[in-house]
């Protein structure tokens, strides 16, 4: 048995989810942080839980030729920065391919996925404050490492980062706990939210409104500035579309991917057709299919800053976007009063779709589904369930929206299901 502490050899032979290597020793397995299929490491086992354990490389003995160096690859965001990205993704296929055939027990083809610039892609990031430091976290761990080092972000962003920690050291302000920021995407429009403990004093909020590079400074006592950032992302050859969002409001966080992605997702919605938009955000996909595909949607949104984006968003697709502020769960249960859409776009956080949604969209009949999901494991359980419901896999895609970790984006298509599956007197609706 292994128990923590123990120094053991191992030969990592695959991906796991979540970003460590699985090895196996005497038949039990081992997951393993800082190393790449292929290679025979020396390893620290760190813990043991349902008979897995969990370790930390320490000597590479017999290296990858996908190895190479980055500056800090336990510093969040980095997990996977010590392999050569042409390997990155295809370990991120394997992963998406391996969620499909052990969780949804459905094979796949290789998946292929899109690559991103490694450097300054991120638009949206959550900064920690300790002991007046400002950055990310280092893996398992709430000691914070320096954002800049891990290239995820603009020089300036880093720039504009570093004053604001400087302020927050020269005021003593130790009430601030997170700093959540936004950007748009070539970076003119910059917004932070102050997660703070308690009140910041006037002054020491306006010092802080005032960093360079800032256009507005959000806290739950108050704001300085705006509040939102405004993005204009090509959804065709010939057309773009402008979006509000709050700081507060989720978005897609790759600047450099962001309109292809968007691009791929519309073009699975056919021409002049209706669409329903589940976990629709601040109206990502409703407004783009609505601007490149003359769909007429109706968007659904449970947050509250979301939905107050996605209102006034819609508000400008010259009436093809119809704005829901709802859960998702309480829309699908009224959904028998709504017209039935022919396509059905899901986009639903890392936990995926609740058991009461899936059931609700099922039941939809819609004859095209398209999801979309940051968790292979999710994303997996949920089709397996679809694919009960007589849906069929017609094609899955991946996009690198997070170069350097372990994470995917998929977006996967469904089409069917018979007519069996939908709700009593609702025809097939045409696209």
């Amino acid at each position: 048995m292994l128990t923590p502490g123990q120094i053991v050899s191992l030969t990592i032979e695959k991906p796991a989810a979540g970003g460590r290597m699985i090895a196996r020793l005497g038949g039990q397995v081992v997951l393993v942080s800082g190393a790449i299929p292929g290679e025979s490491v020396r390893a620290r086992i760190e813990r043991v839980a349902k008979h897995v354990g969990y370790a930390e490389s320490l000597d590479i003995e017999q290296p990858s030729p996908d190895r190479r160096p980055f500056a800090d690859p336990q510093c969040g965001g980095c997990l996977y920065g010590h392999i050569s990205y042409p390997r990155q993704l295809a370990l991120k296929s394997d992963v998406i391919n391996d969620a499909f055939r052990r969780i949804g027990r459905l094979p796949l083809p290789s998946v292929a996925v899109a690559a991103s610039p490694e450097d300054g892609y991120r638009m949206r990031a959550r900064f920690h404050v300790r002991g007046g430091r400002l950055g990310f976290f280092r893996e398992g761990t709430h000691h914070v490492c320096d954002a800049r080092q891990t290239r995820q972000l603009l020089p300036a962003t880093c720039d504009v980062i570093d004053e604001l920690s400087a302020v927050i050291q020269s005021l003593g302000l130790d009430v601030i706990r997170e700093i959540e920021l936004t950007e748009n995407l070539d970076a003119t429009e910059r917004v932070v939210f102050l997660d703070a403990a308690s009140d910041i004093p006037y002054d020491a909020a306006e010092r802080l409104a005032g960093t360079r590079g800032l256009t507005g400074l959000v806290s739950a006592f108050g704001s300085s500035g705006q509040p939102h950032v405004v993005d204009r992302i090509a959804v065709s050859d010939h057309g773009s579309v402008a979006l509000r969002r709050h700081v507060l409001a989720f978005f897609q966080g790759n600047r450099h991917l962001l309109s292809d992605f968007v691009r791929h997702v519309v073009r699975q919605l056919p021409e002049s057709s209706r669409a329903l938009d589940l976990y629709a955000g601040v109206g990502l996909f409703a407004v783009a299919a609505a601007a490149a595909r003359g769909v007429d949607v109706t968007a659904v949104e449970g947050d509250r800053y979301a939905a107050a984006d996605l209102a006034s968003n819609a508000s400008a697709a010259a009436g093809s976007v119809k704005a829901v502020h709802q859960p998702v769960e309480d829309f699908l249960r009224g959904a028998r009063r709504h017209e039935r859409p022919s396509t059905v776009i899901a986009d639903p956080p890392r936990t995926g779709m609740s058991a009461e949604a899936l059931e609700g969209l099922i039941a939809l009949g819609a004859d095209r589904l398209i999801y979309v999901s940051c968790d292979v494991a999710t994303l997996a359980r949920d089709s397996r369930r679809l694919v009960d419901a007589g849906y069929a896999v017609e094609r899955a895609d991946g996009f690198d929206l997070f170069p350097n970790t372990p994470h995917v984006e998929t977006v996967v298509v469904f089409t069917g299901p018979p007519s069996s599956a939908r709700l009593p007197g609702t025809p097939r609706t045409a696209a």
